[in-house]
């Protein structure tokens, strides 16, 4: 079905049309955009904040990679911002609200408005990475546009509601997650555990398809050990623990500390980011959050081996970056990170139990850790740089769509 019709209005994105310049310019852009023949494709998420984690890097590493190899396809981001504005590179920003302690993210307040600025720009297929407003705009927005629409399941909502409110929380979630992705036309899964979450909770159509590393900037030679040592003020007998992440409570950061004080010298903790804001812990380093992903590279290689204690981890994408950067990984034998994780690249806690964990840690330390990093970092290239996974994932959007563009760079599609 061709698009080419669709028209939004400005009186559909506001109370009193004409009223804010940001908001005409922002539609006038993306109303200019929409007029290139490429098929477009558009991600739509609200989880794309200053200090995002692993959906932003996921949602720039494919854009900057369907610019490279896939020229036929135009591409757009659409995600929360402090006010309107459609930037240069594809990224168009639509106002919202802040949440309260919400580390900047922010939740649009209008479901029918949020797909009517995603249809503006006439996509041939949407790409959800949320079951919020913005998950729920993009159904409206491939119902009105007639194009398919994947939900990428970056998150277990239900989980979360049950850790930060009680059991009681879950089944409701639950279910209204489930309704809201049985409706995609495809969801996608980075992990079997949350494909087989979804399944539990009614959702078919499931194609699973990890996320991936950028292999480049996450490498061994970022290793720096005398300079971190210094940075940090310790000997070179430390063993450095490292864990790179956002201060929430699901990442249990908690368990990471009991485990190392349990341990004792000469092991010490660096957190990066995800130590803000907790008080001063004997053996803990907190570093702040690093926007630069070689500056989070650099601190991750020149340390010893990487730490991570979720147990309900959709993915771990940060274990995928560390292993990319030669080093061997702690883990828990539970949720995503277990299916990247195994003897022959790191040791998995029976749970994320300090107990279990500090003795994973030593069980650890008692192999060949840097040959343990070397096949991390093997294993990361072979199996999970963007390259790979990018390419599988447009077989999909091929299939979904129809269109060539999606599948075979435009220079090698036959002229007609």
């Amino acid at each position: 079905m061709s698009a080419s019709h669709i028209d939004v209005q400005e009186s559909e994105l506001r109370l009193f049309p004409g009223l804010d310049e940001e908001v005409a310019d922002t539609l006038r852009a993306m109303k200019a955009a929409a007029a290139d023949s490429r098929p477009r494709m558009v991600d739509t998420t609200m989880l794309f904040a200053p200090r995002s984690g692993g959906v932003k890097r996921y949602l720039l590493s494919k854009k900057a990679w369907l610019e490279a190899n896939r020229p036929g396809v135009a591409h757009n981001l659409v995600v929360p911002g402090a006010g309107y504005r459609a930037e240069p590179d594809g990224v168009i920003r639509l106002h919202a609200p802040k949440l309260p302690f919400g580390d900047g993210y922010r939740w649009p307040s209008s479901v029918r408005r949020w797909g009517a600025w995603v249809s503006s720009l006439n996509p041939t297929l949407i790409e959800a990475g949320d079951p919020y407003t913005p998950g729920q705009g993009a159904l409206e927005a491939g119902q009105r546009v007639g194009c398919p629409v994947v939900g990428f399941c970056h998150s277990d909502p239900a989980a979360l509601a049950a850790l930060h409110f009680g059991e009681w929380a879950k089944k409701p979630v639950e279910k209204r997650w489930a309704k809201l992705f049985s409706q995609f036309d495809r969801v996608v899964s980075p992990s079997r555990f949350i494909a087989q979450r979804l399944e539990e909770a009614g959702v078919g159509g499931i194609a699973i398809r990890p996320l991936g590393v950028e292999v480049d900037t996450f490498h061994p030679d970022r290793r720096d050990r005398d300079w971190l040592l210094k940075r940090l003020g310790l000997g070179a007998d430390a063993r450095l623990l490292c864990f790179a992440g956002r201060p929430a409570k699901e990442k249990n950061v908690g368990v990471l500390i009991d485990a190392v004080q349990r341990l004792g010298a000469p092991y010490h903790l660096v957190l990066v980011g995800a130590g803000a804001g907790m008080p001063p812990e004997e053996r803990v380093i907190s570093l702040p959050y690093e926007k630069d992903p070689r500056a989070v590279a650099r601190i991750i290689a020149s340390c010893d081996a990487f730490v991570h204690a979720n147990d309900k981890e959709p993915f771990g994408l940060i274990v995928l970056e560390a292993m990319a950067c030669g080093r061997a990984v702690v883990g828990v034998n539970a949720g995503g990170v277990a299916e990247t994780v195994d003897e022959s690249v790191g040791q998995l806690a029976a749970s994320a139990d300090p107990v279990d964990y500090a003795e994973a840690i030593e069980a650890l330390f008692a192999r060949d850790v840097e040959a343990l990093g070397q096949a991390a970092r093997v294993k990361a290239v072979e199996q999970f740089a963007w390259n790979r996974v990018f390419e599988d994932l447009t077989m999909l959007y091929g299939e979904l769509t129809g269109k060539a563009e999606f599948v075979t760079p435009q220079e090698a599609l036959p002229i007609n």
